[in-house]
Protein backbone atom coordinates (compact mmCIF):
# COMPACT_ATOMS: atom_id res chain seq x y z
CA UNK A 1 0.00 0.00 0.00
CA UNK A 2 1.46 3.16 -1.05
CA UNK A 3 0.33 6.88 -0.24
CA UNK A 4 0.96 9.72 -3.14
CA UNK A 5 0.94 12.94 -2.79
CA UNK A 6 -1.97 15.54 -3.90
CA UNK A 7 -0.80 19.08 -4.43
CA UNK A 8 -3.65 21.51 -2.40
CA UNK A 9 -6.05 22.53 -5.59
CA UNK A 10 -5.99 25.85 -6.63
CA UNK A 11 -7.40 28.74 -4.75
CA UNK A 12 -6.72 27.43 -1.41
CA UNK A 13 -6.15 29.94 1.02
CA UNK A 14 -2.43 29.03 2.31
CA UNK A 15 0.52 29.39 -0.10
CA UNK A 16 2.29 25.94 -1.34
CA UNK A 17 4.80 26.76 0.93
CA UNK A 18 2.72 27.30 4.23
CA UNK A 19 0.32 23.91 3.28
CA UNK A 20 3.70 21.86 3.17
CA UNK A 21 4.81 22.92 6.67
CA UNK A 22 1.69 22.67 8.09
CA UNK A 23 1.66 19.43 6.97
CA UNK A 24 4.76 18.17 8.39
CA UNK A 25 3.98 19.72 11.95
CA UNK A 26 0.79 18.29 11.98
CA UNK A 27 1.86 15.29 10.70
CA UNK A 28 4.99 15.04 13.23
CA UNK A 29 2.64 15.86 16.36
CA UNK A 30 0.10 12.61 14.66
CA UNK A 31 2.55 10.11 15.30
CA UNK A 32 4.64 11.40 18.19
CA UNK A 33 1.47 12.23 20.56
CA UNK A 34 -0.09 8.96 20.21
CA UNK A 35 3.55 6.81 20.10
CA UNK A 36 4.31 8.82 23.54
CA UNK A 37 0.61 8.00 24.61
CA UNK A 38 1.13 4.61 24.07
CA UNK A 39 4.98 4.86 26.21
CA UNK A 40 3.48 6.28 29.29
CA UNK A 41 0.09 3.76 29.45
CA UNK A 42 2.68 0.94 29.04
CA UNK A 43 4.59 2.71 31.75
CA UNK A 44 1.76 3.25 33.99
CA UNK A 45 1.11 -0.98 33.67
CA UNK A 46 4.80 -1.69 34.14
CA UNK A 47 5.11 0.10 37.23
CA UNK A 48 1.38 -0.73 38.87
CA UNK A 49 0.14 2.58 39.05
CA UNK A 50 1.33 6.84 37.86
CA UNK A 51 4.70 7.92 38.89
CA UNK A 52 5.99 11.78 38.74
CA UNK A 53 8.07 11.06 35.36
CA UNK A 54 5.36 9.04 33.70
CA UNK A 55 2.51 11.59 34.40
CA UNK A 56 4.70 14.36 33.05
CA UNK A 57 5.42 12.09 29.85
CA UNK A 58 1.85 11.78 29.64
CA UNK A 59 1.04 15.44 29.65
CA UNK A 60 3.39 16.30 27.01
CA UNK A 61 1.72 13.53 24.77
CA UNK A 62 -1.62 14.89 25.36
CA UNK A 63 -0.56 18.44 24.96
CA UNK A 64 -0.63 18.35 21.08
CA UNK A 65 -3.59 16.34 21.37
CA UNK A 66 -6.60 19.33 21.58
CA UNK A 67 -5.68 20.58 18.07
CA UNK A 68 -4.43 17.98 16.80
CA UNK A 69 -7.95 16.53 14.53
CA UNK A 70 -8.14 20.23 13.64
CA UNK A 71 -4.76 20.58 12.20
CA UNK A 72 -5.69 17.36 10.36
CA UNK A 73 -8.97 19.43 9.23
CA UNK A 74 -6.55 22.36 8.26
CA UNK A 75 -4.61 20.35 6.32
CA UNK A 76 -7.47 18.39 4.15
CA UNK A 77 -9.51 21.79 4.21
CA UNK A 78 -10.91 21.00 0.52
CA UNK A 79 -11.77 17.36 1.25
CA UNK A 80 -13.66 17.21 5.10
CA UNK A 81 -16.67 18.19 6.05
CA UNK A 82 -18.08 20.80 8.12
CA UNK A 83 -18.58 17.98 10.62
CA UNK A 84 -15.31 17.02 10.77
CA UNK A 85 -14.45 20.04 12.11
CA UNK A 86 -17.35 19.44 14.81
CA UNK A 87 -16.18 16.02 15.77
CA UNK A 88 -12.40 17.50 16.17
CA UNK A 89 -13.81 20.48 18.22
CA UNK A 90 -15.58 17.94 20.19
CA UNK A 91 -12.46 15.88 20.84
CA UNK A 92 -9.97 18.65 21.25
CA UNK A 93 -12.01 19.51 24.24
CA UNK A 94 -12.05 16.37 25.68
CA UNK A 95 -8.51 16.35 25.52
CA UNK A 96 -7.95 19.58 26.65
CA UNK A 97 -10.05 18.18 30.13
CA UNK A 98 -7.62 15.46 29.92
CA UNK A 99 -4.43 16.65 29.89
CA UNK A 100 -5.38 19.11 33.38
CA UNK A 101 -6.15 15.74 34.84
CA UNK A 102 -2.71 14.58 34.06
CA UNK A 103 -1.50 17.51 36.40
CA UNK A 104 -4.05 16.67 38.75
CA UNK A 105 -3.36 13.79 39.31
CA UNK A 106 0.42 15.28 39.69
CA UNK A 107 -0.76 17.67 41.89
CA UNK A 108 -2.86 15.48 44.52
CA UNK A 109 0.20 12.30 44.09
CA UNK A 110 -2.93 10.23 42.86
CA UNK A 111 -1.29 6.50 42.71
CA UNK A 112 -3.12 5.24 39.70
CA UNK A 113 -6.14 5.79 37.50
CA UNK A 114 -8.91 4.10 39.54
CA UNK A 115 -8.08 7.04 42.69
CA UNK A 116 -8.39 9.55 39.73
CA UNK A 117 -11.17 8.65 38.18
CA UNK A 118 -13.01 8.43 42.01
CA UNK A 119 -11.99 12.00 42.05
CA UNK A 120 -13.37 13.00 38.81
CA UNK A 121 -15.86 10.75 38.41
CA UNK A 122 -18.90 11.88 36.12
CA UNK A 123 -16.74 14.45 35.27
CA UNK A 124 -13.97 12.70 34.01
CA UNK A 125 -16.83 10.14 32.64
CA UNK A 126 -18.55 12.99 30.69
CA UNK A 127 -15.32 14.15 28.96
CA UNK A 128 -15.05 10.62 28.01
CA UNK A 129 -17.99 10.60 26.27
CA UNK A 130 -17.34 13.90 24.11
CA UNK A 131 -14.10 12.18 22.94
CA UNK A 132 -15.85 8.71 21.60
CA UNK A 133 -18.80 11.16 20.13
CA UNK A 134 -16.46 14.03 18.58
CA UNK A 135 -13.64 11.29 17.34
CA UNK A 136 -16.90 9.05 15.49
CA UNK A 137 -18.10 12.17 14.06
CA UNK A 138 -14.29 13.07 12.80
CA UNK A 139 -13.97 9.52 11.55
CA UNK A 140 -17.12 9.30 9.88
CA UNK A 141 -16.53 12.68 8.04
CA UNK A 142 -12.82 11.37 7.03
CA UNK A 143 -13.97 7.86 6.17
CA UNK A 144 -16.93 9.74 3.13
CA UNK A 145 -14.10 11.43 1.87
CA UNK A 146 -10.73 11.14 0.10
CA UNK A 147 -8.77 12.96 2.38
CA UNK A 148 -6.98 10.49 4.65
CA UNK A 149 -6.53 6.18 4.21
CA UNK A 150 -9.60 4.35 5.31
CA UNK A 151 -7.56 1.98 7.02
CA UNK A 152 -6.09 4.33 9.41
CA UNK A 153 -9.69 6.20 9.96
CA UNK A 154 -11.09 2.42 10.74
CA UNK A 155 -8.25 1.73 13.15
CA UNK A 156 -9.40 5.28 15.07
CA UNK A 157 -12.70 4.54 14.79
CA UNK A 158 -12.61 0.76 16.18
CA UNK A 159 -10.25 2.38 18.63
CA UNK A 160 -12.80 4.78 20.07
CA UNK A 161 -15.82 1.94 19.93
CA UNK A 162 -13.46 -0.91 22.08
CA UNK A 163 -12.75 2.23 24.60
CA UNK A 164 -16.73 3.02 24.68
CA UNK A 165 -17.33 -0.84 25.01
CA UNK A 166 -15.06 -1.48 27.88
CA UNK A 167 -16.10 1.38 29.59
CA UNK A 168 -20.03 0.21 29.45
CA UNK A 169 -19.03 -3.11 30.90
CA UNK A 170 -16.64 -1.31 33.41
CA UNK A 171 -13.95 -3.26 32.40
CA UNK A 172 -10.24 -2.83 34.09
CA UNK A 173 -8.09 0.45 33.33
CA UNK A 174 -5.31 -2.42 31.86
CA UNK A 175 -7.72 -3.47 29.29
CA UNK A 176 -9.17 0.41 27.85
CA UNK A 177 -5.30 0.63 27.45
CA UNK A 178 -6.32 -1.81 24.12
CA UNK A 179 -8.68 0.53 22.47
CA UNK A 180 -6.51 3.55 22.85
CA UNK A 181 -3.57 2.05 21.39
CA UNK A 182 -5.59 0.83 18.51
CA UNK A 183 -7.06 4.64 18.51
CA UNK A 184 -3.53 5.90 18.39
CA UNK A 185 -2.53 3.51 15.84
CA UNK A 186 -5.22 5.04 13.55
CA UNK A 187 -3.62 8.52 14.46
CA UNK A 188 -0.02 7.50 13.28
CA UNK A 189 -1.23 6.43 10.37
CA UNK A 190 -2.87 9.82 9.37
CA UNK A 191 0.13 11.07 10.84
CA UNK A 192 2.39 9.62 8.22
CA UNK A 193 0.27 10.29 5.58
CA UNK A 194 0.30 13.65 5.79
CA UNK A 195 4.15 13.20 6.23
CA UNK A 196 4.35 11.56 3.04
CA UNK A 197 1.72 12.87 0.96
CA UNK A 198 -2.02 13.09 1.17
CA UNK A 199 -3.11 9.95 1.75
CA UNK A 200 -4.88 8.58 -1.31
CA UNK A 201 -4.25 5.02 -1.73
CA UNK A 202 -2.33 3.81 -5.08
CA UNK A 203 -1.50 0.61 -6.24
Amino acid sequence: MIFTLHKPPPGTTLSASNHRTLRVVVGTAAVAAPVLHCITDAMEWYQGGFTPPQLWLNYVAFLPMPWLLLGICAVCAEELRASAIAGALLYGVAFTYFAHTTLFALHSQLPGYEALWRQLGSTYTAHGAAMVVGGLVFAWAAFRSAALPKVAVLLFGAGLLVNLGLAVVSAPDILQTTGTAIRNAGLVGMGYALLVGNPVRAA
